[in-house]
């Protein structure tokens, strides 16, 4: 893509600030976020004209269709220099707008993710529905790459990734790599997942399990005898697997309760912590990995008992996101009012750290 020379100059001093967003706000000059807090640049104020150009700049004539479609819209941009971003085209007052987001120019390791260590374990399975969950901006994405990653490190085999956007570009090691983008390779996640299943792959990745027929059909692979990497857009297991299901049909939910308590590896939610030194967050996970248990308590619908399995399993790795977080307040990487803001049941949380003690010195 030839970028514009005031596009070129926004992005590469994001690259130099080390920013982790960029804002395109009209009324206001480019801004960055840059540890945690909103900056503004010494550059002019953006005028509406500026931002709409700055925004269709960076679209294709598909892109720009889709947008004026659904007014709003996800795609990524690559300069050789600069390298990848992320970009969130939106309307403000009926004019375009954007975020954007520069992504990772290399694959850090478990250890620098601060992921649990059962999570390699989740890529060396031959089948079944792993799902990454967690809100927008938590990390799951750069989790999954992490995942694709240590599959090519490993595994002769064909990994087909449908993403929105492609935030990072695989090089082929062991496996064969195929991302596609959606609006640009793409026209839906569904059509292109079922298309996928016609192109010989081990490991499926789809970038978001967005709609019933997605989901469907990612059962689907799931279940025969593929490898499936998905993410959603929910806070803990529990609510996953309540979400997986409320997508479908009343008619059709007792069949998806089986498809999940057959095929179902495990769920990771993620969050994103802000850390005690106001620079790099910190991630708070909850893991469930699917046990006869766990799996009977799907088949029968009682969902409220996998956290019982969760609190429980605790020798298999599994973790509640209460545990993860006073982990992180013991370690001194959070704060005691952080982990309290970030807790589902606050009132337990304080009389946990406060029977466990303090945090460590930093």
């Amino acid at each position: 893509m030839n970028l514009t020379l005031d596009m070129q100059q926004i992005l590469s001093l994001a690259r130099r600030e080390n920013a982790s967003d960029i804002h395109i706000v009209a009324g206001l000059p480019p801004m960055f976020r840059i540890n945690g807090e909103i900056i503004l640049s010494n550059r002019p104020a953006l005028t509406q004209q500026d931002s709409a150009q700055l925004c269709y700049g960076l679209l294709n004539d598909e892109q720009k269709k889709v947008f004026e479609q659904n007014w709003q819209l996800c795609c990524s941009i690559f300069d050789a220099k600069l390298g990848r971003f992320r970009v969130s085209i939106y309307y403000h007052a009926g004019n375009p707008e954007m975020a954007i987001r520069p992504v990772m120019d290399h694959i850090k390791t478990r250890a620098e993710l601060r992921l649990p260590t059962e999570i390699d374990e989740f890529t060396r399975l031959a089948s079944g529905l792993i799902l990454l969950t967690g809100p927008t901006g938590s990390g799951k994405t750069t989790t999954l790459n992490y995942m694709i990653d240590l599959i090519n490190s490993e595994q002769r085999c064909k990994i087909i990734a449908i993403e929105d956007p492609v935030e990072y570009v695989h090089k082929q090691k062991k496996a064969v790599i195929v991302q596609q983008e959606l609006y640009t390779d793409v026209k839906s996640f569904s059509t292109a997942l079922i298309h996928v299943l016609r192109q010989d792959p081990d490991v499926i990745c789809v970038g978001e399990m967005r709609d019933l027929e997605t989901t469907e059909t990612a059962l689907v692979a799931a279940e025969t005898g593929h490898l499936v990497i998905a993410t959603c857009h929910t806070p803990n297991t529990l609510q996953t697997v309540e979400r997986i299901v409320s997508i479908f049909p009343e008619n059709k939910q007792p069949q998806v309760f089986t498809q999940l308590a057959n095929c179902l590896q495990g769920i990771l939610a993620q969050r994103l912590i802000p850390s005690s030194n106001k620079k790099e967050p910190r991630l708070a996970t909850e893991l469930l990995i699917m046990t006869p248990p766990a799996r009977k308590h799907i088949r029968d619908r009682q969902l409220h008992l996998l956290i019982n399995i969760i609190q429980t399993g605790g020798r298999q790795g599994m973790h509640t996101m209460e545990d993860s977080l006073v982990a992180l307040y013991q370690a001194g990487d959070i704060t005691y009012d952080t982990a309290i803001c970030n807790s589902y049941d606050p009132r337990s949380l304080r009389e946990r750290i406060h029977n466990e003690g303090t945090p460590k010195e930093q």
